[in-house]
């Protein structure tokens, strides 16, 4: 039978279990639905073209698709990864907003479009790729002549670890879905509580790790892109708080679901103090109590004549015993008269009511 104890010693860590899921559904979620302000402000790395500058090219300035026009492609200024974001603006209609997600990426015009207008599918292991989003790799230049060493290696590295950042949130999803659905057993036994803190513990871990990466990861990102592109290019580039904000939230969350767990472990076992199976099995199936005897009271012992004494008074009566002749008790009945029958009397010891 569930005990109200029981279910709301757990109903806290449940609660906290709760909220970190739906965190994690917001992070997996955000960017696949297009022109939703609601799911889609949770990006990390938001890369803002509408800017666009070539160095060199008599401070003609791309912003939006009103700036595009023709540039003086004979300057000499002009770099190669200039050349080649110049071209792709023109011909290949790369966007003025780029939002980096889990899964995928948005982007828009800044001018005749709404936000997240263009978002890519989800997929698994997915990572932003420059050079064949904004069609770099069009054009005859090789790409170590188009991005710098200290890019392409920020990219390598984000390429990298954002598979490790997919694989942690990925195992902390499934890990806080296990601890919801192990933890309706914890309204039962301590032991549902058991196994659940274990799953409670790995997705802590699994988010707190996944919170952790995403953050460095982001931020070396930012400063790779910010420090290639901004000052030449004026391609800024700036991480999402909201996003990561939301996923340390989550992350306390499973942190707090975990501490609440092990306590109903060890508390709330949802039993009564008064355990009265004891008494039930000894006869007291009403009360489950006994009443105390008042001292110095008359006790009757059992006989054959009135009977057995009453079993509900857990061996209190002193039963009958039968002495022989030749060792008689001190408390032996005295000798019966001559003209009595010494079987028809009977000896009943008794407690007086007072001393």
């Amino acid at each position: 039978m569930v005990k109200a104890g029981r279910v709301a010693c757990i109903a806290t860590p449940f609660i906290l279990s709760l909220g970190a899921l739906i965190t994690l559904v917001l992070i997996f979620v955000a960017g696949t639905i297009n022109k939703s302000d609601t799911v889609d402000d949770f990006y990390f790395l938001k890369i803002d073209l509408s800017n666009l500058t070539v160095s060199g090219s008599s401070g003609s300035s791309l912003s939006g698709l009103s700036a595009i026009g023709t540039l003086d492609g004979s300057s000499t200024n002009v770099t190669a990864l200039g050349d080649a974001l110049e071209t792709a603006k023109k011909t290949l209609g790369v966007r003025d907003y780029y939002t980096l997600y889990l899964r995928s990426s948005c982007s828009w015009y800044a001018h005749n479009e709404s936000q997240y207008a263009h978002c890519t599918s989800p997929t698994a292991y997915w990572w932003f790729n420059p050079v064949t989003a904004w069609g770099l790799n069009s054009t005859a230049t090789p790409i170590d002549e188009l991005l710098s060493k200290s890019l392409r290696d920020g990219l390598s590295t984000y390429h990298h670890t954002s598979k490790a950042v997919f694989v942690l949130y990925t195992a902390a999803l499934a890990a806080v879905a296990t601890t919801l659905l192990v933890g309706l057993t914890a309204i039962f036994s301590r032991w549902g509580s058991l196994f659940t803190t274990f799953f409670a513990g790995a997705a802590a871990t699994l988010l707190v790790g996944a919170s952790a990466v995403a953050t460095a990861l982001f931020v070396v990102l930012r400063t790779a892109l910010n420090h290639n592109l901004r000052d030449d290019y004026s391609i800024d580039s700036s991480v999402g708080s909201r996003s990561l904000v939301l996923s340390w939230i989550g992350a306390a969350f499973a942190l707090g679901a975990a501490f609440f767990w092990l306590l109903s472990v060890c508390f709330c076992s949802g039993r009564s103090p008064y355990d009265h199976r004891d008494g039930k099995r000894a006869g007291l199936r009403r009360t489950g109590t006994r009443a105390e005897k008042t001292p110095y009271t008359y006790e009757r012992v059992g006989s054959p004549y009135l009977g057995p004494s009453d079993p509900h008074d857990l061996g209190q009566n002193v039963p009958l015993q039968q002495y022989s002749s030749a060792a008689p008790p001190a408390f032996a009945a005295p000798p019966a008269h001559q003209h009595q029958n010494p079987a028809a009397s009977a000896y009943e010891p008794f407690r007086p009511q007072q001393v």
